[in-house]
């Protein structure tokens, strides 16, 4: 923890990440189909509970808008009063990757896969958070939203859209403000904007509902484990701990190469969020994740230690105990438009063209995993991402060069291959040897592979023997 020297920088970031955390951990709780304290015991829990742990020192953790879908779509099915069950299983699981050393190897993902990730999750965000804006009841899939947003028009709420923009407008330009004024978040100062509007004209727009933090809390029954016995709410339990971890460990990749402090230790990183998911749970609040928003506010304010993120959830347990009726002003459709303002901020338009300029399949790759993301669910959409991802790796891997050389003799062609031979290559290989003179001795020279799989060597010897010339019959000259 920190010493003298620290504590006012830790202090100073401390407030500046609550005040950052407190309208995402609303927002994120009311896109996910929940009470909007639960989003703040989230959050309290991810700096009173894991941002003690050594993994990560300055990442802060609370909802995050990626499992809003997983998070509502889990409610629809299994009720509210199943969440606790299936975070805490998540939290379990989570905790018992850490504990096996399983951290280590999220760091071999595909970047492009990470990209995808995050664009796939802006889409989604955006289409869901459109219908919020308008005050209009949003469709349960996805593409249905999107193919619905032209209709949109005719029954959206104007008031309420002009609210959501306003919003969005005050985060765009607070950006170009001078540095003290960015001392408050923007996204503070655009739900505060539009929360003075809608009181002051006291337009009919709905707003934030609020029971308080403790009269939201939910311990999970014995009668809710019994979610826990269908085949579906494995998937999402095992949804939720993958995407959540997945998620925790890309934001701390990205924190670490914009500080100069400890490194991240993966798998106690991953312990971390175990537990704190597991504390989630308990209380029947949303699934953690370490969220890069929060912990780049973090870091650009100035966080030594861990301290800051520790203090930043009891500002925000402060908050939600001594203010809950604040929350009851804030209209709905701010919320949606700092929702809309970090789902556009996940679309990495220049990552894509970058990619496209110079490693287009990658490029491929990362628009491949946002559309399956879009088209069916995060945690498909990832494994058709990873899929793409080491269909390419191998594909570029494998490369085989083919040489022929007569030998001294003079008779005979040896061909000698070189490189990594493996299935992927042998129709390529197959079509060189086909294509050799018929009735030609040729010799096969394989010591210049590095690699040859069971599939290119049960080719070749098959090659081999059909190549070989029959025994004459007698008689014949």
């Amino acid at each position: 923890m920190p010493g003298a020297d620290t504590f006012r920088e830790d202090f100073g970031a401390s407030v500046v990440v609550a005040l950052v955390a407190l309208p995402l951990c609303v927002g994120v709780a009311v896109a996910s189909g929940v009470p909007a304290e639960l989003g703040i015991v989230t959050g309290v829990v991810g700096g009173l509970v894991t941002g003690w742990f050594r993994g990560s020192s300055l990442q802060v953790s609370g909802p995050a808008a990626g499992l809003t879908v997983l998070v509502y779509e889990a409610v629809q099915a299994y009720g509210l009063a199943a969440l606790g069950v299936l975070v805490a299983a998540a939290g379990t699981m989570q905790l018992g990757m850490g504990v096996l050393r399983v951290g280590r190897w999220f760091r071999a993902i595909s970047v492009a896969v990470v990209h995808g990730m995050l664009a796939g999750i802006g889409l989604v965000l955006i289409a869901g958070q459109l219908y919020a804006l308008g005050g209009v009841e949003a469709p349960a899939k996805t593409l249905e939203k999107l193919s619905g947003v032209a209709a949109l028009g005719g029954r959206a709420d104007w008031g309420a859209v002009g609210l959501g923009v306003g919003t969005i407008a005050v985060l765009v330009v607070w950006r170009r403000m001078p540095a003290r004024l960015r001392l408050v978040p923007g996204a503070l100062v655009g739900v505060a904007a539009a929360t003075a509007v809608a009181g002051l004209l006291r337009m009919p727009v709905e707003r934030v509902r609020v029971t308080g933090v403790l009269g939201a809390v939910s311990l999970p029954r014995w009668e809710d484990l019994g979610a826990l016995a269908s085949v579906g709410a494995f998937g999402t339990v095992a949804a939720i701990a993958l995407i959540a971890s997945a998620e925790t460990l890309f934001s701390a990749a990205a924190v670490d190469r914009m500080h100069d402090g400890p490194r991240t230790d993966y798998d106690r990183e991953l312990v971390a969020q175990g537990v704190g998911n597991l504390m989630c749970g308990l209380l029947g609040a949303l699934p953690m994740t370490a969220v890069i928003v929060r912990s780049a506010a973090n870091v650009e304010a100035g966080a030594r230690t861990r301290a800051a993120r520790v203090m930043h959830g009891g500002w925000l347990l402060l908050f939600a105990v001594a203010f809950p009726g604040a929350l009851e002003a804030v209209p709905l459709a701010a919320l949606a438009g700092v929702l809309l303002h970090a789902g556009w901020k996940l679309l990495p338009a220049r990552a894509v063209a970058a990619l496209w300029r110079t490693h287009r399949g990658e490029a491929v790759v990362l628009v491949a995993t946002a559309t399956a993301i879009v088209a069916t669910n995060l945690f498909e959409g990832v494994l058709v991402g990873l899929g793409l991802a080491v269909a390419k790796a191998a594909w570029e891997t494998s490369q085989v060069q083919i040489e022929e050389v007569w030998e001294a003799e003079g008779d005979v062609l040896c061909v000698r291959m070189v490189g990594t031979a493996s299935f992927l290559r042998l129709p390529k290989m197959l079509d060189s040897l086909d294509g050799l003179p018929p009735g030609q001795s040729v010799r096969l020279d394989l010591t210049g592979l590095r690699h040859l799989d069971h599939a290119c060597l049960t080719a070749l010897d098959g090659w081999e023997k059909q190549r070989s010339p029959l025994p004459r019959p007698r008689g014949v000259t």
